[in-house]
This record gives structure tokens, sequence and C-alpha cells, in this order.
């Protein structure tokens, strides 16, 4: 479906089924640098990269891949922030016929090392910062070669000259080892020339691992089709947007899932230019933003929090922007008025897990808008709200319930893990261990994680509640829910909370407030001040993290009564 008849549908928030293209990334990418050769596909650190540049590096990097023995089906760990590299390996591996399996660079060795195994990775590429603890690890993993490569790689003069003595040692030559390699003499050494190996749409094209910060992670398996597909979903989303012809701001890390195909791949199907943020921090976001006139930006709250509150925000012009959506987690009422005011720009809430590669649900860009929900299923996904005790009786509307979705970008399972698998998707139908409901228009509200319910004696009581409301008040800037244990409650709620620079509060204070918003039982018995939340490397509060270092606490100070 095409032209107007799919857009009225759109803005109403209808999405009929679409035709999808049998395309494989890496293809995709080779469309765009026929088409555009001369056009900037990444932008970083103010060198520009063009589609042909790209398109080549990425052949160079698959054909050095093929000379160290990779062969299809092969596993290959990239370990970097968004960086030209990042892009130009990822791109490469598909060449090369491989898997792409991105790695957190501020995971632990004990977590590197635990998914590289896990992975059957044989190449690592990491940037050099993060070598030598790499090359340490090389020996406990079945990795056969490691590529380092540098920020300054794909550097102009004179800032390629320059960044070294900046950098002064953090950006050193790696000791030549055996079984470690340049990125720059891999690209001089191999030629530019496609090594034309298949892409078959049924293949692994990436394995991504969830969390990592407790317990043992699991690789999720996406097949080509699954990132193929679930971008040109994404890309439908946004009908009036020309192709070749956006700006767009990568600041997403792209070993994260969300940032994968919403930023990277997406950019490069639409043959957009990426203006690539290795370190996302408010100040280098709102300079890329003004700089380039940027159309588009995806965020986390942190993101927006930061730039909404630096004292340099009114110096820059955000008004270029048409198109912001949020997520990980709920962006704070006050900042999303804030932002919305200040540029003229809506931000758009959305919903995803890495294992619907992330596509799910998403708000209609320039259609009907509801405040608080996630938005409506993108076209070819279903989804419904089950019981929690039994996940077999669908709920009607309006009633809380586990979220359950269908659709092409569902993950194939867990790499290795038959078992987990087969509890997380049952006749095709992902668990997402994610509570929400539907309204009678179809929009998916979330409520919280299944995982994050406290049950306070005897009531439900969903943690995202009591964090809306604590946001809402003026002088606090971020705050988390917990369950903890309690000997008559079984659970009680505790409050973390971060106040605004320059105000204080009271614990008493705080829990008052809350009474005047919430059920009797929802309130905080328990409010801690502190100067930060712990996060993941997208901004996601870690309320598993902050509930365990809680109970560590307790068990050495004895349980409230």
């Amino acid at each position: 479906m095409e032209g107007r008849l799919w857009h009225k549908n759109y803005v109403e928030g209808v999405f009929p089924s679409l035709t999808y293209r049998n395309i494989p990334l890496k293809d995709a990418l080779v469309e765009a640098a026929e088409e555009f050769p001369r056009k900037d596909a990444l932008i970083f650190l103010d060198a520009k990269i063009t589609y042909k540049e790209l398109n080549d590096a990425a052949n160079r990097f698959a054909n050095a891949l093929i000379a160290l023995g990779v062969r299809p089906g092969d596993k290959v760990a990239l370990l970097m922030p968004n960086m030209p590299q990042f892009v130009m390996a990822a791109y490469g591996v598909w060449k090369a016929g491989g898997v792409v399996v991105p790695n957190n660079p501020l995971y632990t060795d004990g977590e590197l090392e635990y998914q590289i195994n896990n992975s059957d990775s044989v190449v690592l590429v990491t940037l050099d910062l993060l070598a030598e603890r790499m090359i340490a690890l090389k020996g406990r993993t079945g990795l056969r070669a490691i590529v380092v490569a540098h920020i300054r790689d794909c550097l102009k003069f004179p800032k390629k000259q320059l960044l070294p003595i900046v950098a002064k040692d953090k950006h050193r030559d790696v000791p030549k080892t055996e079984g470690v390699y340049e990125w720059m003499d891999l690209q001089k050494s191999s030629p530019a020339t496609d090594p034309g190996i298949e892409n078959r749409f049924d293949d692994l094209g990436a394995l991504f691992y969830t969390g990592g910060t407790t317990g043992v992670s699991k690789g999720v398996m996406l097949p080509h089709s699954n990132l193929s597909i679930n971008t040109q979903q994404v890309a439908a989303w946004f009908p009036t947007y020309e192709r070749g012809r956006i700006m767009k701001i990568g600041a997403i890390p792209y070993f994260h899932c969300f940032g994968f195909t919403c930023s990277m791949n997406f950019s490069i199907l639409e043959a957009w230019t990426n203006v690539l943020i290795p370190r996302p921090e408010p100040l280098p976001l709102l300079q890329a933003i003004d700089k380039y006139r940027a159309q588009i930006f995806l965020g986390v709250p942190t993101m927006y929090i930061g730039m909404m509150n630096h004292p340099k925000l009114k110096k820059y012009n955000l008004t270029s922007l048409n198109n912001c959506a949020c997520g990980s987690s709920p962006l704070p009422p006050d900042v999303q008025h804030t932002f919305e005011s200040l540029t003229g720009c809506q931000v758009l809430d959305n919903y995803g897990l890495t294992e619907t590669t992330p596509g799910l649900i998403m708000t209609p860009y320039g259609g009907k808008r509801k405040v608080g929900a996630a938005g409506i299923p993108i076209s070819d996904t279903d989804l419904k709200i089950v019981d929690i005790e039994t996940g077999a009786q669908e709920m009607p509307v309006g009633e809380a319930g586990e979220i359950l979705v269908k659709g092409p970008q569902i993950t194939a399972g867990y790499y290795k893990m038959p078992e987990e698998t087969a509890k997380a998707i049952k006749d095709g139908w992902l668990y997402t261990g994610d509570i929400g409901f539907l309204d009678e228009d179809g929009f998916l509200h979330i409520i919280d994680r299944k995982k994050d319910l406290i049950i306070a004696s005897g009531y439900n009581v969903y943690p995202n509640e009591i964090d809306k409301v604590l946001f809402s008040h003026p002088r606090i800037e971020q705050a988390c829910a917990v369950g903890v244990p309690h000997e008559y409650r079984g659970e009680t709620v505790k409050a973390f909370v971060v106040l605004r620079e320059g105000e204080s509060m009271t614990e008493q204070e705080v829990i008052d407030f809350c009474k005047k918003e919430l059920a009797v039982y929802k309130v905080p018995k328990i409010v801690e001040f502190v100067s930060e939340l712990p996060r993941s490397a997208v901004g996601k509060v870690l309320r598993k993290t902050l509930r365990e270092m809680e109970i560590e606490k307790m068990k050495g100070a004895g349980a409230p009564n």
C-alpha cells in the first residue's frame, strides 16, 4: 500500500500489512552506495565518510575476515562505542557471511568472557582502550584473532594528528602480538571488491545478549529476515520522509538492539546521514543537533534530561528536529513538555525488546497520540493481553495482564538455550514478561515488568506507577521504587530519589506527597536520597540492581519490622 491511502491509514493509527523486500541489509548498503556514492553516510568528530567509502571499507573488512579464516556462519564479536568501524565491521561481517555479536564495552571481563565463549565468537573487533584487557582474555576464549580499532583511524587532518597528542597514552598503538591486528593494516592490505557471499534470509544475522549485569545473559538470535523486515517496518513509520534526504543523530549505542536497528540499519536502508556520537553526553548532543541541523533524534530519558538541564542549553538551536523518540523507559512528563516547547517537536513513545529486534509498538508519527501510552503495534504485528497467573486467558479492554506479541520480527530463540526458548515462545507468541493493558482505541499502556511487581500485604503494586508520581514533584529529578523484603507485609515499597540541584526534601515530605496521589498500600514506606541511580549502557535505570543492593544491605543491618 502506497501514497495517500497509506498515509491516511497511518495517521489514523491503522497499519495495513506491508509487502517486504527480501533484501539482506548488506545489499541495502550496496544499493545506497550505488545510488548516492558521494553522499555522507557517517559523520564522526567532523570527519565525513561517503556511502561509497563505507561500502568499500565494509568490503575490505569482509575480505580481511575471509583471509583470517572466517567462514559463513562464524561469529564475530564487536566491542566498540558508536564509531565508523562499528558500522564498517558489522556490514563487513555480513559480507563475509558471518554473524555479528555486539558486546557492551562497559561489561566486566567475566561478563565478556562468558558472552564471547557462549556465542562461539572466533574474531573480536575492539576499541584500543580495551585491547590489552581483551588480549589478556583471549587465551580463555575461542578467539582466533583480535582486531584493534582506533578513534583516529577515520579522522582527517589535523584531528588525526592531534588526537594522539591530546589523548596521550589512551590511544597508543597496541604492542605487536600474535593473532592481534590493526584495523587500518587490514584495510590497507585488503581489496575493496565485494566477496559476493550470499546472506540467506533464514540464516542467523546477529546475536544480542540480554542483561549481563546479574545472572546468566541470554543470546537472542536474530536472523537476517528479522533484521531486514524490522528495519522496513520501522521505515514505514515515516512515510513522508524522502530517501537520501535526512540528517540523523546516532546517539543510542549500536551494541544495543535499539540503536542497531532503529539508528544504524534504518539510516543505511534509507540512505540517510548518521552523525555518530560515541559518548552521548548532553553537550555533544546539543552541539551535533545544532551544527548539523538534524531532523531525527532517538534518545533515552537520561539524554533528554541531561540536555534540558544543561547550563548552555539556550546557546543551541534545536528547532531543526521534527521527529524524536524516547526508548528504554518513559520520559518524565515535565522533561517531555520542556523539550517539546523548546523544539516544537513531539517526543514519541515506543516499546520493544531485544527479542523483537526491537521495533514493536510505536506512537504514530504525525498521527494520533495518547499521553502515557506506548502506541500501537506496527504493521504485521499481533498483540494480546493475558492473565498473569496462567498466561492463557485473554484480558478485556482496560484490564492489565502480561503482554504477548507475534510477528516477523520475533526472535528465533535463545542461543543454545532450548528450555528458555520454550518458556518464552509458545505457539509463535512471545511472552514478554511485561505487564500492560489495551485501551478502547488499541493503544498499549505499559504498567511494569512482571518480575518487578511488588506484592505488599497481598496487593499488587507496580513500581512504575510510583515512579511517575515521584517524577511529577518539582524538586525531584529522578526516582526509582523497588520492593524490599518485610517481615509483616511480605514486601514493602522503598523509593530511591535524586533531587534537582540545589533542592532539599525530607523523607516525610516525599511520603506525604505520594499519599496525595497513591493508594495507601502503594505509598513508599522508606525513602533514600541518592546522588545517582545505577543505569544500563543505554540509560535505563537498573531497578533489579537497586533491589539486590538493598537486600544485601538489609542482610547486614537486619530487616525492618
